[in-house]
């Protein structure tokens, strides 16, 4: 799956601060008000121009992040699941395990299994989890690639004059 980010030919400006904002700060909560107080916007029009440029909302950018990061936080910590999941962001291990499910398809037990010995799980769920993976992958890279279309402000030249 490909997330088609806008239809211009340069990002706007308000979701590159937003992706900044976010990818900044993801492990503390973000709320739709939180960023309609720091951007001075109105969360209806951040909220739709948002999933217009990103394709997908901002409650389900920030999960799918969250989910990514905790994903390979299981990969490289020997860290029990609760404590991956309150680093990575979440407020509790229910809600970690509610929305992996969700965005995965699969629970963070199989997860862990599928990273640590993936001769114990059947084709099928092998497959889910790669596809999931590499989903998640590509809306970790929405950032980077957004922002590289980013128009870049033309600071004016100012021109000494010393003769009339």
């Amino acid at each position: 799956m490909y997330i088609i980010i806008g239809d211009n030919m340069f990002s706007n400006e308000l979701i590159c601060n937003i992706l900044i904002y976010i990818n900044d700060n993801l492990k503390h909560k973000i709320s739709i008000q939180t960023l309609e107080e720091k951007f001075y916007y109105n969360r209806y029009y951040i909220m739709k121009l948002f999933k217009k440029e990103i394709g997908l909302t901002i409650t389900d950018y920030i999960n799918s992040l969250k989910i990514y990061n905790t994903i390979k936080s299981i990969e490289t910590s020997n860290n029990n699941m609760l404590n991956i999941a309150l680093i990575s962001g979440f407020n509790s291990l229910e809600y970690f395990s509610e929305m992996c499910k969700k965005i995965t398809g699969v629970n963070p037990t199989i997860i862990k299994k599928y990273l640590y010995n993936k001769n114990n799980i059947d084709e099928d769920t092998k497959i889910k989890i790669t596809n999931s993976i590499n989903k998640l992958y590509n809306i970790s890279n929405i950032k980077k690639d957004y922002l590289s279309k980013r128009k870049i402000k033309d600071n004016p030249i100012k021109k000494l004059t010393i003769f009339k």
